[in-house]
């Protein structure tokens, strides 16, 4: 497994287990970042966060078994990029729980568009994203810079999308360009269970269910300082952010996008039919024998 860009954060929290849970985030993009976007959060971003998890902590407590492991790995204080891999709706509501620190997360823009999410998830410190590219997208980015240049956390899936399979797929570079951009780590994250607790087109998690989250080692933007093949920096570290989720999950990795369509699959022809013989009469079958 790659170490290259493996470095511990120079103040962490203590190892402990908790019995608490996250929100994380959408599709990243793979596009350079513009330096002169703006880099200003939505209005009224992650107002309710901080009553969110106050309400749902003990509801968390009660109804699941959440267990933590790395929380050493987490930087006390400063810039973070948080990394989960992401195979199920569960996912966004059992990591913010277990985090001593605020975070902030992009979100598909599709959330807008139900009345259901269109101001809680906001609220709760969703940065909208689109997910086929352009400006809105850019702009996203660009606010999630600016969160980590004021020293946040910031929580964005590599993958671009849910798993639905359970595998780990290749990840996006938009984490990478984030952090070659604002000189913050990128913490990966394991979230083990949260599949079985509800997995997908399951409405509703089914409680009584344990859950592991799993912080693991930083890859530090700064041990790639000077490089200039862009390209390849971004892909190494993202390929490491993946290895060490695997090791940490235990998924099957595949090197395919989550976010790319399977090929249809091909129609088979029908198969030809031999015509069937004329039907004989006995009398002609007769003749024919005596022959």
């Amino acid at each position: 497994m790659p170490a290259a860009g493996s470095a511990k954060p120079p103040a962490c929290w203590a190892s402990s287990c908790h019995d608490e849970v996250v929100t994380p985030a959408g599709p990243p993009i793979d596009s350079e970042p513009s330096v002169a976007a703006p880099t200003e959060l939505p209005s009224g971003a992650g107002r309710l966060q901080s009553l969110f998890l106050v309400a749902v902590k003990p509801l968390f407590s009660f109804c699941w078994r959440v267990h933590v492991e790395g929380m050493e790995n987490l930087p006390i204080e400063g810039p973070a990029i948080l990394a989960p891999n992401h195979t199920s709706v569960f996912d966004s509501f059992v990591l913010p729980t277990v985090l001593p620190r605020r975070i902030t997360y992009v979100g598909k823009a599709e959330y807008l568009d139900d009345w259901k999410t269109r101001y809680i998830f906001p609220a709760l410190g969703m940065i909208p994203i689109d997910r086929r590219g352009g400006n809105d997208a850019q702009q996203a980015l660009d606010a999630a810079a600016g969160v980590l240049d004021r020293g946040g956390l910031f929580g964005i899936y590599p993958e671009g999308t849910r798993s639905r399979s359970g595998l780990l797929h290749k990840g996006h570079t938009g984490p990478a360009r984030l952090a070659l951009r604002t000189g913050a780590p990128i913490v990966p994250v394991g979230l083990i269970g949260t599949r079985e607790i509800q997995p997908p087109d399951q409405p509703m998690p089914t409680p009584f269910r344990a859950v592991v989250v799993k912080f693991g080692r930083p890859v530090d933007p700064d041990v790639y300082a000077g490089r200039t093949d862009t390209r390849m920096v971004t892909r190494q570290m993202i390929d490491e952010v993946m290895f060490e989720i695997r090791e940490m999950t235990g998924q099957t990795y595949v090197d395919t996008y989550a976010t790319k369509k399977a090929p249809e699959p091909l129609e088979q022809a029908a198969p030809m039919e031999t015509p069937a013989a004329p039907r004989r009469s006995s009398a002609e079958l007769l003749r024919t024998a005596a022959r």
